[in-house]
């Protein structure tokens, strides 16, 4: 009776210390934001626009009510002195809860990024305990952020999904881009003496036509998204925009590139041959010489022939060396010109000053205050390239060898 009296009691005491739902959150109830557009307004306020998901809508296509259309997202917007107080103005404009739980998206307009710059923004996102910090960070190319979140997208409907996955696919197939989320932004700006990169994104065609259903019943809309060059920030603020060789090579630099594609010369003509790379490595080492900081840059590629617009024996061992070093000189050529470029803006998105601080911290201790300015514009750096064919596709001999041969 003794061991039914505690074990009763016991029972007692757990259903009191029983949390139930006392936090629970019914969906109806909910606004799902999916993505939130950062601008800043004439007056110096912060425009906040945020795009909620229509559950019923994506689900069940894009039909509404009586038959009739209706889009996948809403937008809504507000303004305010902070992103908090824009964030509640906005909840006065819809009947339900600004949810930021699955926000996916954070876009900055670029005249936000280049005159205040982003380390405010990120305080804020931080600090909310319901954000996550693993959301997707963008930079409006050209653009503002709300014209990018007002944008109506085809084959993805939610467009946010659209960019997430653009930016994905783009960073492992191409290279010229690089997928950052808020988090890694935030290590990069607490980073000792390093520079920040942030994808951009360009709304390419009429900003009106693009918040509009028919833009969306084209089978070539008038209005698009598309990934565009990569922002370099310089103590959070907007500096400069990288597109093409520059791009790419700052994300070989970064050791970020998954894929992409080298076209090198042969025989007098031009990007004759195309080398699709298949894994790739690159690694920074630092040293300090009488006060003077040297980096050494190695990169190592292995890759298959993709196309061929000439006639070559790729039987032939001297000519798939021939073809390793044109690849090779390739690629060390589009690294010089990131290195040229970041040294000329004076900002070290390479995160060279990081690795010097990494191997030598007592060193960089001196060199930290006046890195970007005076130390990184003048390093010396010596970089190796690697590069190797493994594989030529499903044939050895070039379709067009056999042409040649036949007309003979």
């Amino acid at each position: 009776m003794k061991r039914k009296g505690v074990f009763l009691l016991l029972m007692m005491t757990m259903t009191f210390l029983l949390t139930s739902c006392w936090s629970k959150k019914e969906l109806t109830d909910l606004a799902i934001v999916a993505a939130m557009g950062l601008d800043k307004t004439k007056d110096g306020r912060y425009h906040l626009t945020l795009q909620i998901i229509n559950p019923g809508n994506v689900a069940g296509g894009m039909q509404g009510g009586g038959g009739t259309q209706s889009p996948p997202v809403t937008i809504y917007s507000a303004s305010g002195d902070n992103i908090v107080e824009a964030s509640r103005r906005a909840s006065g404009r819809i009947s339900r809860r600004l949810y930021y739980a699955h926000t996916n998206l954070v876009v900055v307009g670029e005249k936000l990024a280049r005159e205040e710059g982003i380390n405010t923004l990120i305080d804020g996102l931080d600090r909310d305990p319901e954000f996550r910090t693993t959301a997707t960070m963008v930079i409006a190319n050209h653009s503002t952020a709300a014209d990018l979140v007002k944008t109506l997208t085809p084959v993805d409907k939610i467009p946010a999904n659209k960019v997430l996955k653009t930016l994905e696919f783009t960073e492992r197939i191409w290279g010229e881009n690089v997928k950052s989320s808020v988090q890694e932004v935030m290590k990069s700006l607490e980073s000792p003496g390093r520079g920040t990169v942030v994808s951009g994104f360009r709304l390419v065609g009429d900003h009106k036509q693009a918040q509009k259903l028919d833009n969306l019943q084209e089978s070539a809309p008038e209005a698009t998204l598309r990934a565009s060059g990569i922002a370099v920030l310089k103590q959070g603020k907007l500096v400069d925009w990288l597109y093409g060789k520059p791009a790419r090579g700052t994300v070989w630099l970064l050791d970020k590139i998954q894929g992409t594609d080298i076209n090198i010369n042969w025989e007098g003509k031009k990007e004759a041959i195309a080398y699709k790379t298949v894994r790739q490595k690159t690694s920074i080492s630092a040293q300090v010489k009488n006060g003077q900081p040297h980096i050494s840059v190695h990169t190592r590629v292995e890759g298959d022939i993709g196309e061929m617009e000439v006639p070559v024996d790729i039987t032939n061992l001297k000519v798939i060396t021939k073809i390793e070093q044109s690849v090779r000189k390739e690629i060390k050529k589009e690294l010089k010109k990131a290195i040229e470029r970041a040294q000329k803006n004076k900002t070290d998105i390479l995160g060279f000053g990081e690795v010097v601080h990494r191997t030598r911290p007592n060193q960089f201790k001196k060199l930290k205050t006046e890195w970007n300015d005076v130390y990184f514009p003048k390093l010396n750096i010596d970089i190796t390239v690697e590069a190797y064919v493994r594989r030529a596709g499903l044939r050895n001999k070039s379709f067009l060898s056999g042409i040649k041969e036949n007309q003979k």
